[in-house]
């Protein structure tokens, strides 16, 4: 499994709409088998089964709610207004289908391991899960919580995320999908291993170089935004937007390396497949007079590929 925290946003409609591949409708209504798992206090809230006919547009108003309500008041400790958190968490291609059940499950242990769902704790975040594409989850939350106060999550947030995807793995015997930098040496030195694990690095968001320079932009817009007069807000909209542009990078070097890593399993699994065939290939002898041992030959097998 290969979590992946996306850039905030304003509302919940993009992300949504982004989980379900199409845009957010008033006329869908998303049953219990798109929408798997979400915020314990929701039942509180609603009748019973009243959620299960709501319409996407509906669960997105749901999820932005905290935030017109807690106006102008609720912000996260840099000041900005983009409260909806979302993470997507994708299966090995060639992993099975999940039950119900199972897409459940792994939904509260990621919100759990992402910090917006504490147990015990009546005035937390509203969150839902989404699975809406084949072999894929996600989870989209608001930050800001019941009583107005921002949500703060751990600072090795992606770590948490990427050592519970491990370990569901485990538990629910998926095939594991190991990033570079948890695990490059295990699949052998190769042009495709060194490739990935550099763009694994470039992409890091805790210490890598994009992050890196992104956070000084970040803090850039934020001072220039405080500051009076025209110039300082213009200018700090333009760094947010180059900020945004270098986050979309981030992410397009994290599903590139993910390719990669993938595609680097699959051809060493092909590899052990044809070696396990030529292993455990029977012999078979030939005719043979008397008293001569006969001569084995090997059975050549083709190895199965999986696509």
């Amino acid at each position: 499994m290969i979590p992946r925290v996306n850039e905030r946003a304003v509302t919940a409609q993009d992300p949504l709409g982004e989980a379900l591949g199409r845009r957010v409708s008033t006329d869908e209504g998303l049953t219990d088998r798109t929408v798997v798992a979400y915020w314990p206090g929701l039942d509180f809230y609603t009748l019973d089964d009243e959620q299960a006919a709501w319409t996407s547009a509906q669960w997105a108003e749901h999820l932005d709610t905290p935030l017109t309500e807690h106006l102008p008041f609720a912000s996260s400790t840099r000041h900005n207004r983009r409260a909806i958190f979302h993470l997507d968490v994708r299966l090995h291609p060639d992993d099975r289908d999940l039950t119900g059940p199972e897409w459940a499950e792994a939904a509260h242990r990621f919100a759990r391991a992402a910090g917006i769902e504490v147990p015990g704790d009546e005035s937390g975040c509203r969150w839902i899960a989404v699975q809406g594409r084949p072999g894929r989850l996600d989870l989209i939350a608001n930050l800001i919580r019941l009583d107005g106060t921002w949500q703060q999550q751990h600072p090795d947030l992606l770590l948490r995320l990427a050592d519970e995807a491990r370990r569901i793995e485990t538990d629910l015997r998926l095939i594991p999908v190991r990033r570079p930098y948890l695990g490059a040496a295990a699949l052998g030195p190769s042009a495709v291993t060194q490739l990935a694990t550099v763009l694994a690095q470039l992409a890091d968001e805790q210490s890598g170089p994009l992050a890196t320079v992104r956070g000084l932009i970040e803090h850039s817009a934020h001072r220039l935004a405080r500051q009076p007069g025209a110039v300082g807000p213009d200018t700090a909209h333009r760094l947010e937007l180059i900020a945004r542009r270098l986050h979309g990078i981030q992410q397009d070097l994290d599903a590139t390396t993910a390719r990669l890593i993938a595609r680097r399993l699959h051809g060493i699994q092909q590899d052990l497949d044809a070696t396990t065939a030529r292993l455990v290939a029977p012999s078979r002898p030939t005719s043979a007079q008397p008293g001569v041992a006969a001569t084995p030959q090997v059975v050549r097998h083709t190895a199965r590929r999986s696509l």
